[in-house]
């Protein structure tokens, strides 16, 4: 029984060296979606996509809530079509798009309309 236990602590151990703790974990994501808030503004993807990246219109699509995957974020940055620009890595590098992902994945959904008062007059 003892062995056991000291397996199940050891492996515990580990997982926290290899995975780090949840509490760090969280604070990496809130870290990387301030940064990603921080380019997004910088990099100017608000001025098409609003900046909780609602979209505008014509001017760019809705990116949040639910964005693109991150692989597929990274596809339409670094290949052109429609009016989007071609980001390449030396413009913006993978790191920097999985810190706008994490930003515009941490944005929350609106309220629906029927729970705003003022619209169900």
């Amino acid at each position: 029984m003892q062995t056991f236990f000291s397996r199940l602590v050891a492996a515990a151990v580990a997982a926290l060296v290899v995975f780090g703790s949840p509490g760090a974990v969280a604070d990496e994501q809130r870290s990387n979606a301030t940064e990603g808030k921080r380019l997004f503004l910088a990099d100017g993807c608000y001025q098409c996509h609003g900046t909780t990246g609602a979209g505008g219109g014509t001017a760019g699509p809705h990116l949040a809530p639910d964005p693109l995957p991150l692989e597929a974020v990274k596809a339409k940055l670094r290949t052109a079509s429609g009016r989007m620009p071609v980001y390449t890595a030396a413009v913006i590098s993978d790191a920097q798009i999985a810190a706008i992902v994490a930003y515009l994945q941490g944005i929350p959904r609106g309220k629906a309309a029927k729970d705003i008062p003022l619209l169900n007059h």
